[in-house]
């Protein structure tokens, strides 16, 4: 029963390190300097999670952990604007500014799953301790 509580554990850590991200993504969407104050919209953040089987209780059923934290490569979305300090000053994208390629709606759909999956893994965790609980009432 407590490797259960161990497995549910992971998942609500991993989650959380989702969500973090997830709010740097949104608190960023506009962000157009890099921490040097270049010019260099954000960039968006993934979480990538894997298997942990040092967490798991039978075969085939393990934990998970956050492998990496992965940054888009995806082209920044180019905005003519001539007159705006960090435009762009020579070359193709002359005049442009460049911005961070990170969509609204998708940031906020992946926060509901990783909103919806914590809550999940709280009612497994409620959901164990009784189970627990009402184990030790019977042999009691």
């Amino acid at each position: 029963m407590i490797s259960a509580l161990d497995i549910s554990t992971s998942a609500l850590v991993a989650q959380r390190v989702r969500l973090n991200t997830i709010s740097g993504n949104i608190a960023n969407m506009s962000s157009l300097k890099d921490e040097t104050g270049k010019a260099a919209p954000y960039k968006g953040r993934s979480v990538v999670f894997q298997t942990d089987n040092s967490v798991s209780t039978n075969p085939g059923v393990s934990g998970v952990k956050v492998d990496s934290i992965e940054i888009s490569d995806a082209e920044p979305i180019y905005r003519y604007q001539p007159q705006h300090p960090l435009a762009i000053k020579e070359g193709k994208y002359q005049g442009y500014v460049a911005y961070p390629n990170i969509d609204m709606t998708t940031q906020m759909v992946d926060a509901l799953e990783a909103t919806r999956s914590y809550e999940a893994n709280i009612g497994v965790m409620e959901i164990t301790k009784n189970l627990g609980r009402e184990s030790l009432s019977i042999i009691a």
